[in-house]
């Protein structure tokens, strides 16, 4: 038998004991593991022991888990394919006549891309290297252009195929094809919200955006011609969700419609090549492998503190403020906003979606304002779409918001980690009102998986 603890005091040694190790730099897979075998140890039993298996063995029986390296290699391929470059140039050309346009064409571009490849730091990355220095080229504001390619590619988080909406499935037991269906409105949203900001401020003052000298711009001929060149990947966009949405296809089967198709878009291009295929493989088997570790680690401490109490104690805490449920809601955003500061979304979300999940649909919603609220059966998914839409925050949240530094990795030496964090400032205001909109209209997440499920 191992030590009697309070629940309470439990609470502040783990997560105390989390956020320690994790400031020392140590990484999240082996912090959690670690810490919760410890745990286990001196303050569990025999019976706890069996958490061990029991909670790592499903992992690596679920099905729906095979779409994350499937989408992952899809994503890689087609990044070697050069389609990422080739998307932004195409749009760029057709928008660069316009206050903004650049600017605006990096957002249209990350949202394509976002539904082509479904993983940020690609996308950053690479439009990072691509955009960044064209619109420095060409006299864009800084910030505005830091700020529009990161909130750009942080739309991967949310528009379908998301890793994250893959693992926010299986840890909820959502389904997948639903939780992909109702984050496309919620994406398109964000995304529209951040044209019409680019655009507006560009138009108000086109010193933060000119557009393209008139030597540059093309006819209309010519921009018809060139959407010749991205024909294959929209398609591809098009065959993998359509497969999804008719429910001809589950998400794990579409996955592999996509990555053999992006075989076919990436020999098209003349660049399936073995070294590419090999790279790409690499590169999926590293990536894979890191959110399964922290899946097991992450799983084996958090269930340690569940049986032990934790989401009863974490539940009555919440009541205990006062709080109606939409309160106990907005200190739940807070909190992830805040956790979003220091950790990664994997992390995040193993952390807390066992926890949360629970609590959310223990409470009744009955809408805002008098505006419709959410069946017992929808909240789930509808909690599903309000906490992706939250962890787009968390990727440009200083001090250690993930999509900053991919920006910053690859930004030319005059771009300051400032002048970024000062950028993103306008489109987390913009992603806080989308979320907002999310909490507040369930509609917008519920409405397409009625549809397309009943």
């Amino acid at each position: 038998m191992g030590l009697e603890i309070g629940i309470g005091l439990l609470t502040l040694l783990m997560f105390g004991s989390l956020i320690f190790l994790l400031m020392l730099g140590l990484p999240l897979a082996f912090v959690t593991g670690g810490l919760g075998v410890v745990f286990l140890f001196l303050c569990g039993d025999m019976d706890m022991i069996n958490i061990l298996p029991s909670r790592i063995f499903p992992f690596m029986t679920d099905y729906q888990l095979s779409a994350i390296p499937l989408f992952i290699f899809m994503a890689n391929v087609l990044e070697r394919a050069g389609m990422i470059e080739q998307l932004f140039d195409v749009v760029y050309k057709i928008l660069g006549g316009l206050k903004g346009g650049l600017a605006t064409a990096s957002i249209i571009a990350s949202t394509i891309l976002a539904a082509m490849v479904g993983v940020i730091g690609a996308c950053e990355v690479t439009m990072g290297i691509i955009a960044l220095p064209a619109m420095l080229k060409r006299g864009y504001d800084q910030k505005l252009a830091c700020g529009s390619i990161n909130a750009g590619g942080t739309l991967g988080i949310l528009i379908p195929p998301s890793i994250l909406a893959i693992l926010f499935a299986v840890v909820a037991q959502q389904s997948v094809g639903e939780l992909f269906i109702g984050a496309v409105i919620p994406g398109l949203i964000l995304s529209g919200m951040f044209i019409a900001y680019v655009t507006i401020r560009c138009y108000i003052n086109p010193k933060l955006g000119p557009p393209l000298p008139k030597e540059e711009r093309i006819s209309f001929k010519e921009k018809l011609l060139l959407l010749q060149g991205i024909i294959a990947p929209i398609m591809l966009i098009i065959l993998v969700l359509g497969v999804i949405f008719a429910g001809v296809a589950t998400p794990v089967e579409a996955a592999g419609i996509g990555t053999f198709g992006a075989l076919f878009v990436c020999a098209l291009s003349r660049k399936l090549t073995l070294l590419n295929i090999k790279q790409a493989a690499i590169t999926t088997l590293k990536a894979s492998a890191m959110v399964l570790w922290i899946m097991f680690g992450a799983s084996i401490f958090v269930g340690f503190y569940i049986v032990n109490g934790g989401q009863e104690f974490v539940t009555a805490a919440m009541i205990g403020t006062g709080f109606g449920p939409y309160g106990i809601l907005l200190i739940t955003n807070i909190l992830l906003i805040i956790l979003g500061m220091f950790l990664d979304w994997v992390g995040i979300l193993l952390l807390a979606v066992p926890i949360f999940v629970p609590m959310m649909v223990s409470l009744s919603w009955e809408g805002l304002w008098g505006l419709p609220g959410i069946g017992s059966g929808d909240v789930r998914l509808w909690f599903g779409v309000v906490y992706m839409v939250n962890m787009q925050i968390s990727f440009l949240s200083p001090p250690f918001g993930y999509a900053l530094y991919y920006l910053k990795s690859v930004a030319p030496p005059e771009i300051s980690m400032g002048t970024i964090f000062k950028g993103v400032l306008p489109f987390m205001v913009l992603q806080a009102i989308g979320l907002f909109l999310t909490i507040a209209f369930p509609q917008l997440s519920l409405y397409l998986p009625r549809l397309v499920y009943g």
